[in-house]
C-alpha cells in the first residue's frame, strides 16, 4: 500500500465535504435539530433553517423558492421527476403514455424510465451522436402521446453538455410536454439557471458541490405537476412526505452559496489542469483519446480511452500508489459490463472497458496533475502488457 498522501481525482463520484458546510451544520448535529412542521419555538428554529436554504438553492439555479423540493439526493430528485412528473401527465391526459429518455442518462434516471415501461408507459429511447448529445428535435417525440422528455444536462461520465438544450425544451413545452432535466453534475461546477433553460424539472445533489450525501433537491416548474412517490404528512408541499433532514439541508444551503459564488475562478483554474493534464498525457502515452474533445465540457472531467489498457486492473494500480479514480462512472464499477453510455457514443466494448473518468474539483492542485501525468502513462503500460499477453 502507498505511503503518498491520497491523490482523490474522483470528485464526480462525491465531492469532499466543505468546510463551510461543515460548520453550517454542526450546530443543528449537536443540539436539537426539531421537525420543521412542529409549531413550538425549536420546531419554528429548524423550520426557518430549512427555508434559508432553499432559498439559497433556489438563487444558485435562477427559481424561486416555491420551486424548490428537497430529497434525499440525486436518485430520489431524478426518481421523483422522471416517475412523479410522467404519472402526473398521464393522469392529466391519458393519451399521454409514452416516456423517453437520451442514450446517454445516468443510470437514476434510465432505470426510472425503465420502471415506468414496467407500469404500462412506452419508452422510447433518443439515440446521441458520437459526443453523447441528442438533437433538439429528440427523434421526433415531442408530440401528443408524450408524457415526459428527460435529457442530461451535463454527462456524468465524459463531462459533455447540452448546449442545445434551452431550444429542446422549448420545443417541448410547445407540444405540452414535460421536460426534465438532470443537472446533478452541472449544478456548483458550471453557471445553471432553469428559467433560461426552460425546463420543467431540473434535479440536483449537494454531494457533487461539497454538500452532504443525502442531501438533494428537485426544481418543479410552477404550474408543473408531480405525483409524490413518497406520500406522507404533506411537507414539501405535498410532493415529498417525510420530516426534513435538517442538517443535512442545511449543509446543502451553504454548500451551494459556496460553490456558486467561486464558478468563474474554480471553472478556470480546473479547466486549465484539465486541458493541461489531456495536453502531456497525449504526449507521455500516445494514442490515447478524451471522449466528448468535440463538444463543450465541464471543466472538472477527463474521459480517458487508453488502448488496450484495462480500466479495471489501473484502477487497482493506482489505488494502491494512492490515487482514486473510476473507470468509465462510479455507479458502473465493479461490474463485468461496459459503460452503457460509452457504448452509446458508437464506442467496442473493449475500447469501452479501456476508458478511465479522472475528474477534479476544489482540492486538485497542479502538483497532483504532475503525480497523475508520471503514474498514469507507467502503470497503464504496465496493464497494457498484462492485456496483450493475456490468452
Amino acid at each position: 500500500m502507498s505511503q503518498l498522501p491520497l491523490l482523490y481525482a474522483d470528485h464526480h463520484a462525491t465531492t469532499p465535504l466543505a468546510p463551510e458546510a461543515l460548520d453550517a451544520m454542526l450546530p443543528w448535529l449537536r443540539s436539537l435539530a426539531a421537525n420543521p412542521s412542529s409549531v413550538h419555538r425549536p420546531g419554528r428554529e429548524a423550520r426557518r433553517a430549512v427555508e434559508e436554504a432553499r432559498e439559497s438553492v433556489a438563487r444558485a439555479i435562477g427559481a424561486s423558492p416555491a420551486e424548490i423540493v428537497f430529497t434525499s439526493g440525486g436518485t430520489e430528485s431524478n426518481a421523483l421527476a422522471v416517475r412523479g412528473g410522467a404519472g402526473a401527465a398521464r393522469g392529466a391526459d391519458p393519451r399521454r403514455s409514452v416516456v423517453a429518455c437520451t442514450a446517454a442518462e445516468h443510470p437514476a434516471v434510465h432505470e426510472a424510465v425503465a420502471a415506468l415501461g414496467r407500469e404500462g408507459f412506452a419508452v422510447r429511447q433518443i439515440p446521441v451522436n458520437g459526443d453523447g448529445l441528442p438533437g433538439t428535435e429528440m427523434g421526433g417525440l415531442l408530440g401528443p402521446e408524450t408524457a415526459l422528455v428527460a435529457a442530461i444536462l451535463a454527462n456524468n461520465e465524459t463531462g459533455a453538455l447540452f448546449e442545445e438544450l434551452p431550444e429542446a425544451s422549448r420545443r417541448a413545452q410547445e407540444a405540452g410536454v414535460v421536460f426534465h432535466t438532470d443537472a446533478v453534475q452541472a449544478v456548483g461546477k458550471i453557471p445553471v439557471d432553469a428559467m433560461a433553460l426552460g425546463v420543467d424539472l431540473l434535479s440536483l445533489a449537494g454531494h457533487k458541490f461539497g454538500g452532504p450525501k443525502g442531501a438533494g433537491a428537485l426544481f418543479v416548474r410552477r404550474g408543473v405537476a408531480v405525483f409524490p412517490l413518497q406520500p406522507g404528512g404533506g411537507q414539501e408541499k405535498a410532493r415529498r412526505g417525510g420530516t426534513e433532514n435538517v442538517p443535512a439541508i442545511v449543509g446543502l444551503g451553504a454548500a451551494i452559496r459556496v460553490a456558486t459564488g467561486r464558478l468563474a475562478a474554480e471553472g478556470e483554474r480546473l479547466a486549465a489542469l484539465r486541458d493541461r493534464f489531456e495536453r502531456e498525457l497525449r504526449t507521455r502515452l500516445p494514442g490515447v483519446r478524451f471522449h466528448a474533445s468535440g463538444a463543450g465540457r465541464l471543466p472538472t472531467v477527463s474521459s480517458v480511452l487508453i488502448p488496450e489498457a484495462d480500466a479495471e486492473s489501473l484502477v487497482v494500480a493506482l489505488d494502491l500508489e494512492g490515487i482514486a479514480v473510476s473507470a468509465g462512472s462510479a455507479c458502473h464499477a465493479g461490474t463485468t459490463k461496459p459503460s452503457r453510455v460509452l457504448l452509446a457514443l458508437g464506442l467496442a466494448p473493449a475500447d469501452a472497458r479501456a476508458t478511465l473518468r479522472f475528474s477534479f474539483g476544489r482540492t486538485t492542485t497542479d502538483e497532483e496533475v504532475d503525480r497523475l501525468l508520471e503514474a498514469v502513462p507507467r502503470l497503464a503500460r504496465q496493464t497494457g502488457g498484462e492485456v496483450r499477453r493475456a490468452p
